[in-house]
């Protein structure tokens, strides 16, 4: 399939990629499945084999119609025509295994991470330089959305991908990202509007990161919001809700 220049959306060649690439997740035989945006179904058909339903999200027309032709008789498939950013999150548990747009990450991340029903586990195929800054580390930065997800989920680099593993071959690297719900949450779910929050004033406003009291929550002062580890983030956090 033709790269949708509008949709800034690369295809994995085949199924035996595919395979591989679910073989390192977590999908059994019982799982729901999103796949958003799901193109041609390539990602959606290898799925259909592994667990119990798939939900395979597409909007574009072209791909619409490839996709309903290619996997439209598949009895656990589901087809649903809907912007990924739009789509209903589901009732129950359900994970997400798809290649998304590249320029829709953050929006597609933010969406799923922040919903009342987030996914157990999403794998998304994503440009490196993106899900590096979401993964926390010594050696790299860590972004805004990397330091606001990691209360509630882990994130890792599963599997590194090859240019030419995409038709057509992206000009950027790409890897497997796993979002996965932590089983203990590191903050309640009553709280992470408002630590959302204020990560993001942390990360927009110096002046206000500057006056927080971050040698008594046991942080260099030296440090700037993008060098904070999560549990940094949380004794932070901590010790000015205790004001």
């Amino acid at each position: 399939m033709p790269r949708l220049h509008a949709y800034s959306q690369h295809f994995l060649r085949g199924p035996r990629i595919v395979a591989e690439l679910i073989g390192h997740s977590n999908i059994r035989k019982n799982d729901y499945v999103y796949d958003l945006g799901a193109g041609s179904g390539v990602i959606t058909s290898v799925l259909a084999n592994r667990c119990k339903k798939v939900i395979a999200v597409e909007v574009e027309p072209n791909a619409l119609k490839t996709l309903r032709k290619n996997v439209g008789n598949v009895l656990n498939i589901d087809i649903v025509e809907q912007d990924i950013l739009k789509l209903k999150i589901p009732e129950g548990r359900y994970k997400i295994f798809s290649n998304i747009p590249f320029s829709q990450s953050a929006a597609i991340v933010r969406k799923f991470t922040e919903a009342g029903n987030p996914p157990i586990t999403t794998y998304l195929i994503v440009q490196k330089q993106f899900a590096r800054k979401l993964v926390p580390s010594d050696t790299h930065f860590t972004a805004q959305l990397g330091a606001q997800v990691a209360p509630l989920f882990t994130t890792r680099i599963r599997k590194p991908l090859r240019k030419t593993d995409f038709t057509p071959p992206p000009g950027v690297d790409t890897v497997l990202l796993e979002i996965k719900l932590r089983e203990e949450p590191l903050l309640a779910t009553k709280q992470m509007q408002h630590y959302r929050e204020f990560v993001e004033r942390c990360f927009a406003e110096q002046k206000f990161f500057i006056k927080l009291p971050r040698a008594a929550a046991g942080i260099s002062t030296e440090k700037v919001p993008s060098q904070l580890s999560v549990e940094e983030w949380i004794r932070l956090f901590t010790k000015l809700s205790e004001r």
